[in-house]
């Protein structure tokens, strides 16, 4: 009974991270550009686990947590892998969820990212 309940509780705090909307009031970008509403999808669905400075998204802050996801502004990504990820539930499917934003609106997403991700890749 206590594993279901350790595991219930568990399930429900990565349901609850990935599905809180952070806000907009960090977006960098201006409104006028067409990736504008990629930054506030990604901004409400994705923030919780990922770092993406231009969505002013900072992910869990926790680089132990086993929700963290990786930070975008260090990893540049293609519209392709973008919308891989997002169908897919990542690369490993080990703890993002599938489609946690589809159609239309994960090409958005994906069109930001492309855009927007890999700002700090390589400054080390």
């Amino acid at each position: 009974m206590r594993a279901i309940l350790t595991t219930s509780v568990a399930v429900a705090a990565v349901i609850g991270l990935s599905a809180c909307g952070f806000g907009e009031e960090g977006i960098t970008i201006s409104e006028s550009e067409p990736e504008y509403k990629g930054a506030q999808l990604f901004s409400a669905n994705c923030s919780g686990c990922h770092t993406l400075s231009a969505a002013g998204a900072e992910g869990t802050g926790n680089q132990s947590a086993r929700v963290q996801g990786p930070n975008l502004d260090e990893l540049e990504e293609t519209e392709k892998s973008a919308l891989f990820a997002i169908q897919n539930g990542g690369f490993s499917g080990a703890v993002m969820p599938q489609n946690i934003v589809v159609g239309d609106e994960a090409a958005e997403v994906a069109g930001f990212v492309a855009k927007y991700s890999g700002s700090e890749a390589g400054d080390e």
